[in-house]
């Protein structure tokens, strides 16, 4: 019988190692700030938040990861993120300087083992029916990838 504790999320293959080592770095900081996050979750403009946060009081994060100077140079998309959260961050590896970063957003430095916030971002809170879209969307992408992890031949479809 299989148990909850047993449950791994399988990698999409969508990010590349560093990616990936930076969002579990990112993830693990936000979590001692009281912050629950999901990945790659889809928001209503069809764009995919690369880390999506939702605090204690439902402050809503996103935290665009980039893994390499490249990687930073060819996304024009992250400005749109900005109407779907309290505060846009990006978080980094080492081996991105840090001077190529937009001063418009935050910043985190992160590897694999954590993170720590270079710079705060700036606030512009969402109006009240965004936050509740955003957190139901949230809610339901966080309970039906548990679904599909604890039943993954359950009727969800391709929701996700």
């Amino acid at each position: 019988m299989r148990r909850d504790d047993d449950l791994v999320l399988p990698p999409d293959g969508r990010q590349s190692p560093t990616a990936l080592a930076v969002a579990r770095g990112t993830r693990r900081l936000l979590a001692g700030l009281g912050f629950a996050t999901l990945t790659e979750l889809v928001l209503v403009s069809g764009r995919r938040a690369d880390l999506a946060a939702v605090g204690p009081d439902g402050t809503i994060w996103i935290v665009e990861i980039k893994s390499s100077v490249e990687d930073f140079r060819v996304d024009t998309k992250w400005p749109d993120y900005r109407a779907f959260c309290d505060r846009l961050f990006f978080a980094i590896p080492e081996t991105v300087p840090v001077e190529i970063m937009p001063e418009d957003a935050g910043l985190i430095l992160a590897d694999a083992y954590g993170a720590a916030i270079l710079r705060d971002a700036p606030e512009h809170r969402l109006a009240a029916a965004t936050r509740k879209a955003l957190l139901v969307r949230f809610a339901r992408t966080a309970a039906d990838r548990l679904h599909r992890l604890a039943d993954p031949e359950g009727a969800l479809g391709d929701r996700l």
